[in-house]
């Protein structure tokens, strides 16, 4: 059965069959890859699996896309870099398949949420301290909520920060309430002795964000503070404008311990690491390829997504430094500006890869940029995969088409083809073939306009 949304975009035709992730190997062709899931075939609690949810994160990939060219080009105790990281969806995939996997982010607020994802945890003690900040933070509210000095332990004061000195954003977005029950959790995990802090601050931010003033179908791009009762679109009814945030807490805390604890039997021992650094300059290990999904030029500003967060946690805004941030717009200089960029970034990573290393690039390239940039960086062209977006983050008005681009570090000339080191020792002739695989035009009708999306004739 397919959704309204589906039957308009008019690809998802009977007898279609998308990949199944688990079924790719590297010597699965790439004319293969039906990338156009249905909600039936990908349902949410599939896509948000484990800790990929720990954090709501605007625009981020499904995990199926990232695990399908993992699966086709790296092996395990292979290293792959994503150098725009984001929530981490290529860092904890990796990880599930044995593949060592190194993440990098100008937000601090993606690091810190990757950390925690990827972090190994004792579940018991994980468990134990979620638990206990909760507790903490509910008896001083109820007991002391008109008093900014608390007494937990007989031989120590905790007094928590006045909330009335923090910055503009929290008093703007923020009923009292809830802003002396987020301070209040913030500061006992900050003053207290516990080892899963990033973890706590996580499921603090995640809390923050469902607890600001806004009406419930404006979460990802709030406008202005909801200070009154409004008609609520998403749940078609009148809603109240949110006053607390101890509901959350307790809701994300449990929710968090139960998606840790489900990722902690599917993890191997890859190792992850994370930096928080401009991917155009920053020394990279080396690495065997990439797999990433840039920011979309003109289309979101990552750290300003996460207000609240650097608000409530002081983190380094170098917001400054985003590449493609709405804020730019999408003039002409704007989009140059982006390629230099993007071009400097994937440079950099050419520059730590392997020869025959692939670079695997996940983009709305409505601006067509990315064919210029694959020129610039003299990579190899090893085919192109378009596919529908059925779902990202939250509902969409309009269809949503997005290109994974597949290029490859070209061999170094003095090294015979047989030296190559490939997934399964793959011959370069038949990657070379994959990339020449006959494919057909198809025309998508939507209703605002004719789009054009490459598929298989063996679909």
């Amino acid at each position: 059965m397919l959704t309204n949304a589906e039957r308009r975009v008019g690809i998802y035709e009977v007898g279609y069959q998308p990949i199944d992730p688990a079924s790719v190997n590297p010597d699965t062709p790439l004319e293969a890859l039906n990338l156009n899931w249905t909600e039936r075939d990908l349902p949410e609690r599939v896509r948000t699996k484990h800790v990929h949810r720990l954090h709501p994160y605007l625009g981020k990939y499904i995990p199926q896309l990232v695990e399908v060219f993992l699966r086709k080009f790296f092996a395990p105790r292979q290293t792959v870099l994503d150098p725009f990281v984001g929530s981490g969806t290529t860092l904890v995939q990796a990880n599930e398949l044995g593949i060592h996997c190194v993440g990098c982010d100008i937000s601090a607020f993606n690091v810190l949420i990757c950390r925690a994802k990827t972090a190994r945890y004792d579940l018991v003690r994980m468990r134990r301290e979620v638990l206990d900040v909760l507790e903490r933070t509910r008896r001083a509210v109820e007991t002391q909520s008109h008093q900014l000095e608390l007494l937990f332990e007989r031989s120590v004061e905790y007094a928590p920060h006045d909330y009335q000195e923090h910055n503009a954003y929290l008093n703007t977005w923020y009923a009292p309430q809830a802003l002396r029950e987020l301070l209040t959790y913030r500061d006992i995990v900050e003053r207290g002795d516990y080892e899963y802090k990033d973890l706590l601050r996580v499921i603090l931010c995640r809390s923050a964000r469902s607890a600001r003033m806004t009406p419930h179908y404006e979460l990802d791009f709030p406008k202005v503070p909801q200070r009154e009762p409004y008609w609520c679109h998403k749940h078609r009814r009148i809603c109240e404008p949110t006053t607390e945030a101890m509901k959350f807490l307790v809701r994300y805390s449990h929710d968090t311990i139960r998606r840790v604890s489900e990722f902690a039997q599917v993890r191997t021992d890859a190792r992850v690491e994370v930096f928080h650094a401009d991917s155009r300059t920053v020394p990279f290990p080396d690495i065997d390829g990439v797999i990433t999904s840039p920011p979309y030029v003109g289309l979101i500003d990552y750290h300003a997504q996460h207000a609240y967060a650097y608000a409530l946690l002081g983190l380094q805004d170098l917001s400054a430094q985003e590449i493609g941030s709405a804020s730019e717009g999408v003039s002409a200089r704007a989009r140059q500006t982006y390629v230099e960029g993007i071009v400097q970034v994937f440079q950099n990573a050419l520059n730590s890869m392997r020869s025959g290393g692939y670079l695997i690039v996940v983009a709305n390239d409505r601006h067509q940029l990315y064919p210029a940039i694959g020129e610039r960086l003299g990579v190899e062209v090893v085919g192109v995969v378009e596919r529908h977006v059925n779902r990202r983050t939250g509902l969409r008005g309009t269809e949503f088409f997005e290109s994974v681009f597949i290029w490859r570090k070209p061999l170094k000339k003095h090294l015979s083809r047989t030296a190559i080191s490939l997934p399964r020792s793959r011959s370069r002739d038949e990657i070379e073939s994959v990339g020449s695989a006959r494919c057909t035009r198809r025309l998508i009708k939507s209703k605002n306009a004719p789009r054009y999306q490459l598929y298989s004739s063996a679909f």
